[in-house]
Order: C-alpha cells, then structure tokens, then sequence
C-alpha cells in the first residue's frame, strides 16, 4: 500500500469521510472541515487509532505488530528484546498492525 492509501484507510476506520468535494471531516453536518491526522508519522494519532479496537482486536493487533517487528529487525545487528522492540515500534509499523487487524491491508502487487 501506498502512504496515502495506508493514511486513508486509517482515517475511515477512525471515522473520518471524504466528500466528493475532496474535503475531509468528521461530521459534515456543522460543515466543518479539516485533515485526518498524518497516521504514518504520528505515534500520537496512531495511539489514537489504537484506542478504538476492541478486546479481541487488540489481540490480533498485538500479534500483527510482533510479527511486523520481527519481520523488520535484524537480530543479529541489533539484538533487542522482542517486547522492548514492539514497545518502540514506529508508527509505520503500528498503521500496517492496526490496518492487517481490520483486514484493510492490501499486499502491494
């Protein structure tokens, strides 16, 4: 997935909508308009996101992120312990986590 299609699906899920317009907003009724959060670059708006799975999405978000994590770390160049890694995961790592949890992410092809 691209960064914009990764920062799009993470803005619908949180509730954002695009009108036709190309205006984002939360709530178009006070006609209020702005930018959903940049979720690739921002631990805070992913913290954000975060807070609205579930239990059972929680547990799945975990293990999607171990598995990102892992994935993405060379443990010979850089032994860390797994949990300090996944504690200090990029919000990169935490958009995929959070969009493979919902079943929004799409496999580059």
């Amino acid at each position: 997935m691209t960064n914009e299609q990764i920062n799009r699906a993470i803005a619908e899920a949180c509730g954002w909508h695009c009108n036709p317009f190309g205006l984002w907003g939360i709530d178009f009724s006070d006609g209020v308009s702005g930018s959903p959060p940049d979720y690739l670059n921002d631990l805070n708006a992913m913290h954000d996101a975060e807070k609205m799975l579930n239990f059972e999405q929680a547990q799945f978000f975990e293990y999607h992120l171990c598995d990102i994590v892992i994935k993405e770390n060379d443990v010979l160049e850089n032994p860390l312990p797994l949990r300090f890694s996944v504690c200090h995961a990029i919000a990169r790592q935490r958009a995929e986590a959070f969009l493979r949890t919902l079943g929004k992410w799409k496999e580059e092809e």
